[in-house]
């Protein structure tokens, strides 16, 4: 799985949705992303980068729940000057990659659980109305050997546990 840590900075998550929305997304992108639908790939791959937009603003770390999202984004990186333009115009500034276990080591990036729990918290600050999240079982919907992902009750539990502390702090 893979994970990145910010430095915090003012990312606005309308402007983040907009260029993600308007993001054309090359044949070189799925190089080593064989899944399909391709469609569905594409879908999770936005959703990721909405993700880290909410992430990047809060400072936070969060995890990668899916093997072929992943994949999308690594072919996705490698189309530098795309992806730099990409980054500029959507969070102001570049967002690194860290593979599992080649990032610098900090204790306070939490356990990969935590950090697939960030995401879905991530995920709640960047849904429209109604809105699924196609991260979660991804790997299983399009065929991967190995899915990653995130149980429905781990999401289930994550988005419980966010409506109380939303609604105490009310």
């Amino acid at each position: 799985m893979a994970f990145f840590s910010f430095r915090k900075s003012t990312i606005d998550l309308t402007t983040v949705r907009t260029v993600v929305d308007a993001l054309e997304l090359p044949e070189a992108v799925y190089k080593t992303c064989p899944w399909q639908p391709r469609e569905l790939v594409e879908t999770g791959l936005r959703h990721w980068l909405r993700c880290c937009g909410a992430a990047m603003r809060d400072d936070q770390v969060i995890g990668m729940p899916s093997h072929a999202v992943d994949e999308a984004w690594h072919g996705f990186i490698l189309c530098t000057q795309r992806y730099a333009r990409f980054c500029a115009a959507a969070y102001g500034r570049f967002l690194h990659h860290f593979p599992e276990g080649a990032g610098p080591p900090d204790s306070s990036h939490g356990t990969m659980a935590q950090q697939l729990g960030r995401t879905v918290v991530a995920w709640s600050l960047v849904a429209a109305p109604d809105e699924e999240c196609v991260l979660w079982d991804l790997d299983r919907r399009v065929g991967v050997d190995q899915p990653w992902g995130i149980e429905a009750g781990r999401v289930e539990a994550v988005e419980a546990e966010l409506a109380r502390t939303t609604h105490n702090l009310t």
